[in-house]
């Protein structure tokens, strides 16, 4: 027999005014991080999974699709909506918690989260990074994780459309 009742893993998506509560439980030192997570490739796993071994917890915060609009990287994305999103990411291993932002940025959920560690990838100069000022300032730490692959959603959205 099957299991109807949603997956386990779901139980990590969590509305961000109900963060709070939810992190209390988590390990620190927690690592933030955020992204679109469009189409989940193989620089999306590593970059996570690497990300995740600078603490104890990860949490990850996606842009909501009008977020997503707003960066303009094209009409047509995110190619997969926010709750599909949420759901691919939090079913990985190096993932304890999705959340989402609909502002332009996550500063103000990162203000709210006050993570331990804050993590891009390795295209952002740590001085770009979005609350790295304010996460240092904290006594926090913040990192640029260098590429392990040359892979990107744009690239593969393309490469499907040429095919």
């Amino acid at each position: 027999m099957f299991d109807l009742a949603p997956p386990k893993f779901e139980r990590k998506i969590v509305q961000p005014d109900l963060l709070s509560e939810y992190l209390i439980k988590v390990k620190r030192p927690l690592v933030f991080t955020n992204g679109c997570f469009d189409i989940i490739h193989r620089g999306h796993v590593s970059y996570l999974a690497q990300a995740r071994t600078l603490g104890s917890s990860l949490c990850v915060a996606l842009n909501t699709d009008d977020s997503v609009k707003r960066l303009g990287k094209g009409d047509e994305r995110p190619i997969n909506p926010l709750n599909h999103r949420m759901a691919v990411v939090a079913a990985l291993a190096s993932v304890d918690v999705v959340t989402w932002f609909d502002e332009d940025t996550p500063l103000n959920l990162i203000e709210y989260i006050k993570p331990d560690i804050l993590v891009k990838g390795g295209d952002w100069a740590i001085k770009n990074i979005v609350g790295a000022k304010e996460t240092l300032q904290r006594g926090g730490r913040v990192f640029s994780i260098p590429f392990l692959y040359d892979t990107s959603t744009s690239a593969l959205i393309d490469k499907v459309r040429n095919c």
